[in-house]
């Protein structure tokens, strides 16, 4: 099972699962499951939401105090979701999140930052964007990794940079005080391992995003992380930075999995700001894309993040998960020189970590995509049906 993190069911993993009903003609649905050397778990007896979950006080322990109903193998699971649709006739993983709103951070480590200057110079045209690199980099030198956002060495480099021409909007939240947060996309929208992910079929640039998302509660406390696919669209943004949501939110272009793992004895919100994310891509024209993003790297610290989703100025009752963003932009050229780095209909994009494991998913477009059509009203109905909110 070489989809689980390097020390295997040592941590405290936690999912999502779409399985037949316990009881003779009792629905089926999504449950919260546990990951363990025994096989997969549901827990959705004692916590119907991953959001009730994480609202309690110890997570890790209370599913460690819950038996819960034996499912299957945790391999047999992760094979049924690698299928389209899933396999009808098995149990599928889902994204891990329910109620949780999906939040991301963008422009957070200096190279993620250069590329986004570069798509706005080249309003988004991947033709122009490596001669324009050059350019940027030329003016910016390796000073930016160096630069702690809103600091008065920042400041300093602003106003030079705006003596130069050069000043952007994505350097005012790469370096600024102010960290760019958005809405990747509306609460139960996330697909999970081993499902296709979605590229707008107006699109001819773009691609995958490889980060860890935190999940945090509604009092601010990280409970744990993820790995998570924030598919972008350069072409889109790069034409304008207020195409943001469409160049963000589409059918299952958001991706997080393959399970939550859970801070415990064994994991800890320092491993996560240690850790090293990885990406690879493989196409069906024999292409392949390799790279790494160091948590080590980012500019912003996740707390720092967290403490500007959540506050006096804004509450999520329901937690959210927060993306943290990448330091990875791929300038890879796929075609003739210059041409760089779009995704193709059938990549497959693998995104580890080694105390996150691994999630994988296909590309597909959009349309192409099963419509997503499971929102509140359904899981809230589904949730009745199988009598997970009685008394509750």
């Amino acid at each position: 099972m070489d989809w689980l993190p390097e020390d295997n069911m040592t941590g405290t993993l936690v999912g999502r699962a779409w399985i037949a009903g316990e009881g003779e003609g009792q629905p089926a649905g999504p449950s919260v499951v546990a990951l363990r050397e025994g096989g997969v778990f549901d827990l959705s007896q004692a916590v119907p939401t991953m959001s009730g979950l994480l609202e309690s006080a110890d997570p890790a322990a209370l599913v460690r105090a819950t038996p819960g109903r034996y499912i299957g193998s945790a391999d047999s699971l992760f094979q049924n979701s690698r299928q389209p649709n899933g396999n009808a006739d098995g149990p599928r993983f889902l994204a891990p999140c329910d109620l949780q709103v999906i939040k991301a951070a963008g422009v957070t480590f200096a190279a993620s930052l250069v590329e986004r200057v570069i798509e706005e110079q080249a309003k988004g045209d991947a033709r122009q964007a490596e001669a324009i690199r050059g350019r940027v980099l030329e003016l910016l030198g390796g000073s930016l990794a160096s630069i702690k956002p809103g600091s008065a060495k920042a400041q300093q480099l602003k106003e030079l940079l705006v003596r130069q021409g050069l000043w952007s909007q994505y350097l005012e939240v790469g370096i600024g005080p102010d960290a760019e947060v958005f809405t990747k996309g509306p609460v139960l929208s996330a697909v999970g391992t081993g499902a296709e992910i979605g590229i707008h079929p107006g699109s001819a640039w773009n691609n995958p995003e490889p980060e860890v998302v935190l999940a945090v509660n509604s009092r601010g406390e990280v409970k744990g992380a993820a790995l998570g696919n924030d598919v972008n669209l350069r072409d889109f943004e790069g034409r304008s930075a207020l195409l943001l949501g469409k160049a963000k939110d589409n059918n299952a272009s958001c991706a997080i999995g393959p399970f939550i793992r859970l801070f415990d004895a064994s994991f800890s919100l320092d491993d996560v700001r240690r850790c090293t994310v990885s990406l690879e891509v493989q196409g069906p024209d024999g292409f392949v894309m390799r790279g790494e993003s160091s948590m080590s790297q980012i500019s912003r610290d996740p707390l720092d993040l967290v403490r500007q989703t959540l506050g006096a100025h804004h509450q999520y009752p329901d937690g959210f998960m927060l993306f943290l963003g990448t330091m990875f932009a791929p300038t890879q050229d796929r075609g003739a020189a210059g041409s760089g780095f779009t995704h193709q209909v059938g990549d497959v994009v693998t995104i580890s970590s080694p105390k996150l494991g691994r999630l994988v998913n296909t590309v597909n477009l959009c349309d192409r995509i099963a419509p997503w059509t499971f929102g509140l009203q359904a899981f809230f109905t589904n949730l009745m049906a199988r009598g997970l909110l009685s008394g509750r």
